[in-house]
């Protein structure tokens, strides 16, 4: 019997340049995915993948982008109509990325299975088109749709169905997919860095609103990957700032951070076959907790009931010291308000930096 692989690729904006990296690493290693699944710039990159575009033209594409290429401020639209404009940005530019990278056609007529993930805005609910009953509609349309971010690009029509990005409801839609894989590889790069340098009331209130997106995006996906039951996962987490959504600057080191990640986290790709209601790469993490800052509040045993605790003089103490954890857990470490728990990784096949008190919401195990 086939095995079959499926890969998902989450929304990020434009650091989901970095799922180039993966798919050269993929490519690599000969693994070969019989679906693809999306939301947002994944599903627009698995829709070409698909389409025949080789991984070295869609990392010339994506270096060769510039930000007129795809924004273009809707002067027109937010003079005459303001609050009822549709969008910041003009939708033409999106489609006609849309339309260049991607093969016209219905998704009954893709030689591999293709699931691109949005909301039916008027309804309030999703549609992941591809799916059985869900198939002959425009594949470009339904790319775009995922793409709408909403108040940045107009809805997108599917069908009779008026759609945008699938990544308000799931970011990063493995639970869908797992129906048709024997395994899931999973790359996430909307939720690795919610932490930034600079304050956000000194931003504009485009990078306020994708900080909230991101946060948004983490604590949407976090509960499925905590619970996952379905066939073995590969999740993948690159680490590219979460600062530069709508950059085009970081594009060549994210398609190169796509790149390490994937070839990190697949070493032992053969290993997982079979494991369900595992993720992985797993690696062990020691979790200690600095009394002097705890301050007692009792958010982690709340957050992580099973592995924190609150001892005699009401401070924090972690009930199992050694854990074995993926790149799904450890977010609670990262809701200290004082950073008061070090989560440090002491598997030593995998060399690691010094322990940081305010890691990742990927957690110790990204």
């Amino acid at each position: 019997m086939t095995k079959r692989i499926a890969l998902v690729l989450g929304g990020g904006g434009l650091k989901g340049f970095a799922h180039i990296g993966v798919l050269r690493a993929l490519e690599e290693l000969r693994i070969i995915p019989d679906t693809y699944a999306g939301t947002s710039i994944g599903a627009m990159i698995a829709a070409a993948r698909i389409g025949g575009t080789s991984v070295s033209d869609l990392a010339a594409r994506a270096e060769g982008l510039r930000r007129k290429d795809l924004f273009r401020v809707n002067h027109f639209g937010m003079l005459l109509e303001r609050m009822q404009s549709h969008s910041i940005y003009q939708e033409e530019p999106l489609r006609e990325m849309c339309n260049a990278s991607i093969p016209d056609g219905t998704f009954a007529s893709l030689k591999h299975r293709l699931l691109v993930n949005t909301v039916d805005v008027d309804r309030g609910a999703r549609m992941v088109w591809g799916l059985p009953g869900l198939q002959d509609v425009s594949v470009r349309d339904a790319v775009y749709a995922s793409c709408a971010l909403p108040g940045f690009f107009p809805p997108g029509h599917v069908g009779d169905r008026t759609c945008i990005d699938g990544g308000v409801v799931d970011n990063l839609p493995v639970s869908i997919t797992s129906q048709f894989a024997d395994i899931i590889i999973a790359v996430d790069v909307g939720s690795s860095d919610a932490v930034q340098e600079t304050r956000a009331d000194t931003q504009g209130f485009a990078t306020i609103y994708m900080r909230a997106a991101t946060m948004m995006f983490h604590a949407l996906q976090q509960y499925p990957l905590e619970r996952w039951h379905g066939p073995p996962m590969v999740l993948i987490r690159p680490k590219v700032n979460d600062a530069n959504w709508l950059s085009f600057a970081d594009t060549t080191a994210n398609i190169a951070e796509g790149y390490r990640a994937a070839m990190k986290a697949l070493e032992r790709f053969e290993s997982y076959w079979g494991n369900a209601s595992c993720v992985y790469p797993r690696r062990r993490v020691q979790i200690d907790v600095d009394r002097d800052r705890c301050t007692g509040c009792g958010l982690c045993p709340t957050l992580a009931p099973t592995l924190m605790g609150m001892d005699g003089s009401h401070k924090a103490y972690a009930l199992t010291h050694i854990v074995e954890w993926s790149p799904a857990d450890g977010g609670f470490v990262h809701e200290c308000p004082t950073n008061a728990i070090i989560a440090k990784n002491i598997d030593r096949r995998v060399a690691e930096p010094e322990p940081q008190r305010d890691p990742s919401p990927s957690g110790a195990g990204g």
